[in-house]
């Protein structure tokens, strides 16, 4: 349904439709209301009807944290904080306010709705979860949209991402170089750039001759160290841990120290993402680095030409290992 149909069906001016649905004062309340009410009753969205009258900008971008599978991730996660802040910063320094918001998606349109919601000129959303075929289906349509995370042959969704195979490979071979012989991966395997490292992990240790178990936990810092500390009261010891997150990994410490196990004597860690409190763990984190700052450098870049219609493709960022004492 159009503006004008919307219109005809309140029995009103086009007009007085666009006011009420931008909230206008000069709409008496019980007029608004009504028209309000037609609008949610056919689905008419309010972004949809100002295309129809003119193209107007809002000055907003969206900063959105999608989460399908994992809903205990909370934004005050070292990662989602330093990367959300670069990318914040940024945003503010080109004349933009910021949407910020935490999705845990409740039906199958909560993209379309953030897109056509007239409140944002573009989108930035930090990690995919399990919401994949949703990103791809409104990207067909929506262009300003850039996604923090894996990147998979044929995809049409625009993404900036670590090459999270090339991390997993490179922390395989570090613990394999030292001499770890059992290895251990720990973190929720679903996720795509979790799963990408994994895949990694699994690929070098099978180069070497090495089998690795998959400890599956949710990742929030209580479900791993719980998860650890009961795999290492019922099993053999490992000589190597990889978990999916440098959050993961700090819970993987403490349950190795709570239980006395020697790091990296008997047990090597590493971690992945290197945020600022890897260095500060006891002891210090290895761990495999995601370049944040230029990651949220090439969103906003690629954000923008899409905003100005230019075309602009997805890009990876290499990762780097940083090797600390506990690997």
């Amino acid at each position: 349904m159009n503006l004008a149909q919307l219109a005809t069906l309140a029995g009103v001016a086009t007009s007085t439709v666009s006011r009420a649905l931008a909230g206008h004062p000069s709409v008496n309340a019980a007029t608004r209301e009504r028209i309000q009410a037609l609008a949610r009753e056919h689905d008419v969205r309010p972004n949809q009807l100002a295309r129809n009258l003119r193209l107007k900008n809002t000055g907003a971008i969206g900063l959105v944290l999608p989460l399908g599978h994992a809903r205990t991730q909370h934004l005050s996660d070292p990662f989602f904080l330093t990367l959300l802040g670069f990318l914040a910063d940024m945003l503010v320094e080109r004349g933009y306010d910021i949407l910020l918001s935490r999705v845990i998606p409740a039906g199958a349109d909560w993209l379309d709705r953030l897109v056509d919601s007239g409140r944002i000129d573009g989108l930035l959303l930090v990690g995919q979860s399990d919401q994949g075929a949703a990103i791809e289906r409104v990207a067909a349509r929506y262009q300003p949209l850039v996604t923090w995370g894996a990147n998979r042959p044929g995809q049409r969704h625009l993404t900036i991402g670590s090459d999270n195979v090339e991390g997993g490979r490179l922390a395989a071979r570090h613990l394999i170089a030292r001499g770890a012989g059992r290895l251990m991966f720990v973190g929720d395997p679903q996720p795509p750039e979790f799963a990408d490292r994994l895949a990694g992990f699994e690929a070098a240790a099978r180069e070497a001759g090495t089998f690795v178990e998959v400890l599956a936990t949710a990742m929030i810092p209580e479900a791993v160290h719980a998860a650890v500390s009961a795999r290492l009261a019922n099993g053999s010891s490992l000589e190597g841990i990889f978990a999916a997150s440098d959050v993961a990994a700090m819970s993987v410490l403490r349950a190795l120290a709570e239980a006395g196990v020697d790091v990296p004597g008997t047990t090597a860690v590493i971690g992945y993402d290197d945020v600022t409190l890897a260095a500060h763990t006891s002891p210090p984190l290895t761990t495999i680095r995601q370049d944040l700052a230029l990651g949220a450098e090439l969103m906003v870049d690629r954000l923008m030409k899409r905003i100005s219609g230019e075309p602009a493709e997805s890009a990876i960022v290499p990762p780097t290992l940083v090797i600390r004492q506990s690997a």
